[in-house]
């Protein structure tokens, strides 16, 4: 005759019942989780405990341990490890921190002729000098356990991240005064949408331009940053989509260098006005030719404030010569330098990669011109005005 029960039976609501049969036919959960998960679900459905050791071929107090953290933490809980259970680490921390020392210094610095760490290399080392250093644990380390401590240090030695020093002391100074245009923009936009004229406060028609020399995005790969747009012909005509069988456009990956172009453009930041000129060079010759472009296309009492960066072309004694010839016509603001995502045109530009210079394929500059000049002729029949958004109304309130 069986003993009777002495423990508490194990109540499960329907919820709890589910998750743990879903764990008991589970083919990813851990064996230890879904072995605990069975002997729940039996004791619960009335098994005895001499039972469900000999149906998981183990011993009574196994199963016992079980259902007794199973009454005492909840169904769900149970099924976890206790804390501190597994085998103990045996690198201390003073090893780790010594490793995460190494690891943030430069191999070339150490005497090996890598750049960067690789794991390979950092747990040699460690094998090598580590002892030497105090930390017999580190005397059979592994590339595999190296990767562990240095993804939770959160440690990418083996990477490079790219970064932009700045190099102008006038940075702030120089960005100030551009967002501060910027700031003159929006109040102008605003007399303009009121249905009065672009005038400063003195009573002086303005117009504000922000002007650069090229979108330094070459082809055939948009983004690149080159001091032209090249012009690439194609060796093979494209191939159009097909449905059902190339979803794309295919095309023959050779192709033909016809040379390079420059756009030199500025963007007028009260009406959206696109005044360019597409040029072999981008000298100061050239950029005196755009701006004598724009001097053209504005009343003789109108202000030209004009926001550019520091090409040497725009500081030139040609450029200066001809400024000259044009007093109170034109003032400069220029960007800091390493500073020309300032410079509203850029976005522009980037429009223009993304779109028109994007996979574009020509016979021949002069139709790379056509395009070009095509495209800007369809944007200034519909204008987009370009305003600055980032930082503007905190400078404004400063």
């Amino acid at each position: 005759m069986g003993r009777n029960p002495i423990r508490a039976k194990l109540v499960l609501d329907a919820e709890v019942r589910s998750k743990l049969e879903s764990i008991a036919k589970s083919r990813t959960e851990g064996q230890a989780r879904i072995e605990r998960a069975k002997v729940l679900l039996g004791y619960h459905a009335g098994e005895r405990v001499t039972a469900l050791a000999q149906t998981f071929q183990t011993n009574r107090p196994k199963i016992e341990r079980i259902l007794n953290r199973a009454l005492e933490m909840g169904a769900l809980a149970s099924l976890e490890d206790r804390p501190g259970r597994g085998r103990k680490p045996e690198i201390t921390a003073e090893a780790r921190a010594w490793l995460m020392a190494v690891a943030c210094t430069k191999p070339v610095d150490l005497g090996y002729p890598e750049e960067l760490w690789a794991t390979r290399t950092l747990a040699l080392h460690a094998r090598k000098h580590g002892p030497e250093a105090g930390h017999p644990c580190l005397a059979m380390l592994g590339r595999g356990t190296v990767s562990k401590l240095l993804t939770g240090a959160e440690l990418r030695p083996h990477k490079i991240e790219y970064y932009l020093e700045r190099r102008d002391p006038e940075f702030d100074t120089k960005m100030a005064q551009i967002l501060m245009v910027y700031r003159e923009v929006q109040v102008l936009q605003e007399k303009l949408q009121s249905g009065d004229k672009a005038e400063t406060d003195e009573g002086r028609l303005m117009a504000v331009l922000s002007l650069s020399l090229d979108p330094g995005a070459g082809m055939p790969a948009p983004g690149d940053e080159k001091p032209g747009i090249q012009a690439i012909g194609k060796v093979a005509p494209d191939l159009p989509p097909v449905p059902g069988k190339h979803p794309s456009n295919g095309r023959d990956c050779e192709y033909k260098r016809h040379g390079t172009l420059s756009l030199l453009a500025g963007l007028d930041l009260l009406t959206g006005m696109v005044h360019a000129c597409i040029e072999e060079r981008h000298r100061s010759l050239e950029f005196t030719k755009l701006l004598e472009k724009i001097h053209q296309a504005y009343s003789a009492g109108t202000r030209i404030l004009i926001v550019l960066d520091n090409h040497s072309a725009h500081i030139s004694k040609e450029t200066q010569a001809y400024l000259k010839t044009r007093p109170n016509r034109f003032e400069f603001v220029f960007t800091p330098k390493h500073g020309s995502w300032l410079n509203l045109v850029e976005v522009f530009f980037a429009k223009m990669t993304k779109t028109i210079l994007r996979g574009i394929r020509v016979a021949s500059k002069a139709e790379l011109k056509a395009r070009i000049m095509h495209y800007l002729q369809d944007l200034n029949a519909d204008p987009v005005v370009f305003r600055w958004r980032y930082k503007i109304e905190e400078e404004s309130v400063s």
